[in-house]
């Protein structure tokens, strides 16, 4: 706290809040606190779940700063005996997820059948979790949920699923390297490969707000860029320096990242990432979670549409 200047009048309560099975300081379900109970002011929301609740008109607005994002490559796990080579292998598969429309499961599915041809309608899906908004899915689809008391990190590590895709793996799969292995041999090249092709790193989440304090404080969307930028430069600030990272190599990370990724993959604002944006609403649409694509400018307030 304090290192981040505030607009005048302005005090921030920060919270530390989880998600799932992560209970922080302040607990955990932060998506959910926010969608059934508008308990923050502001918060880190995911976006594919935003999407859902702005196409129903859920009574949000968000600002165009995207505190995580994540290559679905990295994120895919296949079982060791599940005859798994490549993304087609995947087909008739069983493969456990979140929920199915936690926003990297979204974004997999997505990149299977636009970038790799696989059809995501092909795969039987087992979630964890209850979906954080209602949602049917359709007669054609194939979702299930895990059975009370079971995991997908253990069901994968012991064969009862082929795959998962997970946003934050699990250790009882990724510390089981005789089971578990990632789909791609080498996820940072065809992550990299895929950013060739799209030019950008995916969104996961997005900085939310209550249409009604915005309709109070309408300087606060934009407000909300300006302090996401000063806290992203003091945090490049601190991986500049090659004693701040307990990652032995930190610094030749940073250095080769830059090298492939420029030197802000995590860029702000409207402009910069319209085209992510569009392509995952399209990926929302397909998937049956939305009637219909939306426009991206209807994901912020009208502040922020020149950014």
């Amino acid at each position: 706290m304090g290192a981040v200047s505030l607009p005048e009048g302005v005090e921030l309560r920060v919270l530390e809040v989880g998600l799932g099975d992560a209970v922080h300081r302040d607990g955990t379900d932060r998506h959910g606190r926010m969608f059934r109970d508008r308990e923050f002011d502001i918060c880190e929301q995911s976006l594919s779940s935003y999407i859902i609740s702005k196409s129903r008109g859920g009574g949000f607005t968000a600002a165009p700063v995207f505190p995580r994002r994540l290559f679905s490559q990295n994120c895919m796990f296949v079982n060791v005996d599940a005859g798994i080579a490549e993304p087609k292998d995947l087909i008739g598969k069983k493969v456990g997820v979140v929920s199915f429309q936690t926003t990297l499961s979204v974004l997999a599915k997505g990149d299977l059948k636009f970038d790799y041809g696989v059809p995501w309608e092909g795969i039987d899906w087992f979630v964890q979790s209850d979906e954080e908004l209602s949602w049917e899915a359709g007669a054609d689809v194939s979702v299930q949920k895990v059975p009370a008391g079971k995991r997908v990190g253990d069901m994968l590590a012991e064969g009862e699923l082929d795959a998962m895709f997970h946003p934050l793996p699990p250790a009882s799969a990724v510390g089981r390297s005789d089971r578990v292995r990632r789909l791609f041999p080498d996820p940072r090249a065809e992550a990299t490969r895929y950013f060739g092709k799209h030019g950008y790193c995916p969104i996961m989440h997005l900085m939310v707000f209550p249409d009604d304090l915005v309709a109070r404080e309408p300087w606060l969307p934009r407000a909300m860029i300006d302090m996401w930028e000063q806290a992203k430069a003091k945090t490049e600030a601190f991986y500049d320096d090659p004693s701040y990272s307990l990652l032995l190599f930190g610094r030749n990370e940073l250095e080769a990242q830059r090298a492939t990724f420029g030197a802000d993959p995590w860029p702000s604002g409207l402009a910069a990432n319209r085209a992510n944006l569009a392509r995952f609403i399209d990926y929302v649409a397909d998937q049956g979670l939305i009637d219909a694509p939306i426009p991206v400018d209807s994901l912020f307030h009208d502040s922020v549409l020149d950014t």
